[in-house]
């Protein structure tokens, strides 16, 4: 019955891993977003450190087609854009540990008769005692998680009173904030401006050109 049960599971991670994937995000937006705002003119109001930089440019180009979508237009210069945006990133790297048992319950052995306790075929303690079930010899293993973070602002480009600030944060078990970026984009701006002060939970789903779904 064990075995059926752990070949049911196997099976069905494979169908599951046959699917649409998704990148899911926490977006929480604090804004205080005049009605008037909307369609106005932008520029961007890069740090320092992140004039001439090629990954900066090339998340702003994703900032920007958001933007254009939500009616927004990009101002010639600065001193005609009405609005201000900026925006930073980064990622880093944590440890979750995981236990489990200590042997391998896909295993039977080479031969019949052999199992995962040799040639006993029900264990040393005869067929009705399985330490699997009854608190076995345990093993821990660490895998590492890479979080990814986003925020977003936009301000008055006059007096420079904050609009909008959004932080995305999104978590996964491949490094590379590239590849996600584009989605972390994405989940800024759904139902922009969205309600203030509330953390959402975004699943975009990925395609299988790698780019978002619509």
């Amino acid at each position: 019955m064990k075995r059926w049960l752990f070949l049911f599971i196997a099976a069905a991670s494979l169908l599951l891993s046959g699917c649409a994937s998704v990148v899911e995000s926490d977006v929480t937006a604090f804004h205080a977003w005049p009605a008037d705002a909307n369609g106005k003119s932008y520029v961007f109001a890069p740090a320092k450190e992140q004039e001439n930089n090629l990954e900066y440019s090339n998340y702003a180009q994703l900032i920007r087609q958001q933007l254009q979508t939500l009616g927004f237009t990009e101002a010639a210069d600065k001193k005609s854009a009405q609005l201000a945006v900026s925006f930073r990133y980064g990622i880093n790297t944590e440890q979750v540990v995981v236990s489990r048992p200590a042997y391998d319950p896909f295993f039977y052995g080479p031969a019949p008769g052999w199992g995962r306790f040799g040639p006993y075929p029900y264990g040393p303690y005869g067929p009705f005692y399985d330490p699997f079930w009854y608190g076995g010899p345990m093993q821990t293993t660490s895998y590492p998680v890479f979080l990814r973070r986003l925020q977003i602002g936009i301000a008055n480009a006059g007096d420079g009173k904050t609009l909008y600030d959004v932080v995305v944060d999104s978590d996964g078990n491949r490094g590379g904030l590239a590849a996600a970026m584009p989605y972390m984009v994405r989940a800024a701006f759904s139902e922009f401006p969205g309600p203030s002060g509330v953390t959402r939970h975004i699943k975009i789903q990925v395609e299988k050109d790698g780019k978002p779904a619509p």
